[in-house]
């Protein structure tokens, strides 16, 4: 397994595996799995030398972070790497009331998830995790999901961004000085957050899902040259952008969560005929693409069995002609400024 080796503050930084492992599907994303069935993917995933894991309280409303509890309880503290998020926590229901997440996480604990992106909060949260996860330490704390999608207006976002600069920021810092966690910086859906942290901040890495992959380079525009300018890292979610640049543009293709729009299905049809040209899978274009960047350190698509993580690995080691990224931008496909 490729690694890349990640220290922008001199303070020993992280080797992450260019293949990491997102856990949301731990939490019963869309299905429910067995604790068996989350086990022997974990463990096949270790197997095949995965070594960089990321999970969140939101995902089953604290199930994944307990199935990793149970997963690297034997696992030697200095051999992975470990992120998870602040910005929610979570509380029983009371008598009566009905849980978050119905239809997207199934079999979950009955709780409420709570938004609170201030100084206590982190520290709360921080806390909650551990005892999940059954850990000592976090390497990594991201602030979840500050983003127009999740808050729905762009003055709801500014809200909570400034929750966070006010309160939380000074939290993460705090722990990042003392030692207590290696890296702090955020989880999101959209580019336009990140770039905004990261002129009023001291950053250190983001999770972006879906905003950088074969379909979308739109935040070559200014967020990842400053990043890479600033040192930042960047991990890549949701690099088949919720599905369609791994099934295809077939009718039913999911897109950005919801079924894919017209414009986006003719794309994809698009993009997956040059790939063919060239005799390569699509998925395998889309998980290379974005590690290309140098401001990427690891791609971390989901996987709820054993059989989607030996997909991964597929697509992580094969080889892609270097005509294939020319190809796609000739016929304006890809960003002529994309890293290829």
């Amino acid at each position: 397994m490729k690694t890349r080796h990640w220290d922008r503050i001199g303070n020993g930084g992280l080797t992450f595996t260019e293949l990491g492992f997102g856990t949301a599907p731990l939490g019963n994303l869309y299905r429910a799995i067995s604790d068996e069935e989350a086990d022997a993917v974990l463990t096949r995933a270790w197997d095949l030398g995965v070594r960089y894991y990321d999970t969140a309280p939101l995902y089953g409303l604290g199930l994944s972070e307990t199935r990793l509890n149970r997963f690297l309880r034997d696992k030697p503290r200095d051999q992975y790497v470990l992120s998870t998020k602040i910005g929610r926590l979570l509380r029983r229901c009371e008598a009566g009331e009905e849980r978050d997440c119905i239809g997207k996480f199934f079999d979950v604990p009955a709780r409420k998830e709570v938004y609170d992106y201030s100084y206590d909060g982190v520290m709360r949260s921080v806390e909650f995790s551990l005892e999940r996860l059954g850990v000592d330490s976090i390497d990594i704390l991201f602030a979840h999901d500050l983003d127009i999608f999740n808050h729905g207006s762009q003055e709801a976002l500014d809200a909570k961004l400034a929750e966070l600069m006010s309160g939380g920021y000074k939290a993460l810092v705090s722990l990042r000085d003392q030692g207590t966690i290696k890296a702090f910086g955020a989880g999101v859906n959209e580019w336009q957050p990140c770039q905004w942290m990261t002129e009023q901040g001291d950053f250190d890495l983001f999770l972006l899902a879906g905003r950088y992959t074969l379909l979308e380079q739109e935040a070559l525009e200014s967020f990842l040259p400053l990043a890479t300018k600033r040192g930042i890292g960047i991990i890549i979610g949701g690099p088949y952008n919720s599905g369609i640049l791994a099934t295809g543009a077939k009718p039913g293709a999911y897109y950005n969560y919801d079924p894919a729009p017209q414009d986006i299905l003719d794309r994809v049809a698009r993009i997956e005929a040059v790939c063919q040209r060239h005799g390569v899978r699509m998925v395998d274009a889309a998980f290379q693409f974005p590690l290309r960047h140098p401001a990427v350190v690891s791609v971390i698509p989901g996987g709820q069995g054993v059989s989607e993580m030996d997909a991964n690995l597929a697509a992580a080691t094969a080889a892609i002609p270097g005509a294939l990224w020319d190809d796609l931008k000739a016929e304006g496909l890809m960003r002529d400024d994309a890293p290829v």
